[in-house]
């Protein structure tokens, strides 16, 4: 595998290349990201969502989810949590801060839109309806919780995040075979999942299924009747108590690392 120096001037070209990248293929690889990390939650969601205790749930989503940051890496998809980790092109003069976010801005619409299509595509086909719709309500109950958070709590758990996401990236990024890639992106964001730390393009598919499924009659009223509060779940309360700041703390936590790498590695000798 590389060493962490190494890794910093590897991923210094890496990141002058995604900040030159055409609109299209940030875009569309963008939409690849969001779908792929999106698949994450599905598989977790369905693996976990009729087990008894919290730490059972997290354990086995832990273990399901970072499958999709696997396939990210593989598949040379964009994700904007990952991109972050240009801020080492930056600090190497390679990327000007402009350039950074130009990535940073079309990767996180493409991964928006490619998880609010599998949103819709899980909750309007019937895919909710595994276990006598008990996956639905799951799912709702997943959307209510990140619609609940304060500010600085989701920005918090989004820094903690990023951090973990980027060394997985990192990691992967630094094998040299397949196998090396996939544990090396596996592990930190295992790690993530577990301790309930907030991933914004995550939640770019949790809450909008949540979402959808609570404009579906059926689904509505089977959470109604377990108790969950519907009231909460809204477009807005996504905005404002989930998605803006968990993307801050997501980008402080990606740049945060990003800089204390090169200053470990490289500017300090």
């Amino acid at each position: 595998m590389l060493t962490p120096a190494d890794f910093i001037g590897s991923y210094a070209a890496i990141g002058e290349n995604k900040a030159k990248s055409p609109v299209r293929k940030l875009l569309l690889l963008g939409i690849l990201a969001g779908f792929l990390i999106g698949m994450g939650g599905v598989a977790s969601t369905v693996a976990s969502h009729a087990m008894e205790g919290a730490s059972a749930v997290r354990l086995a989503s832990g273990l399901i989810f970072p499958f999709g940051l696997v396939m990210v890496i593989l598949t040379g998809a964009e994700l904007f949590t990952g991109n972050c980790l240009i801020t080492i092109s930056v600090l190497e003069k390679r990327v000007t801060p402009a350039g950074m976010i130009y990535n940073l801005v079309f990767v996180y619409i493409g991964n928006f839109v490619g998880s609010l299509l599998l949103a819709a595509a899980c909750a309007f086909s019937g895919q909710m309806n595994y276990n006598n719709s008990m996956l639905a309500v799951s799912v709702i109950k997943t959307g209510v919780a990140k619609c609940t958070l304060t500010f600085g709590r989701a920005t918090v758990l989004g820094i903690l995040c990023n951090l973990l996401v980027c060394i997985g990236v990192m990691c992967a990024l630094c094998g040299k075979d397949v196998i090396g890639r996939a544990v090396g992106a596996y592990l930190p964001v295992a790690f993530f999942v577990i301790a309930g730390f907030e991933h914004c393009i995550a939640n770019m598919y949790y809450v909008p299924a949540a979402l959808f499924a609570k404009n579906i009659p059926a689904y509505a009223a089977l959470a109604a009747e377990a108790g969950v509060d519907l009231s909460v779940l809204s477009w807005g309360a996504f905005a404002v108590h989930n998605l803006i700041p968990v993307t801050i703390g997501n980008v402080i936590g990606g740049c945060i690392f990003a800089a204390l790498l090169w200053a470990g590695h490289k500017a300090v000798k």
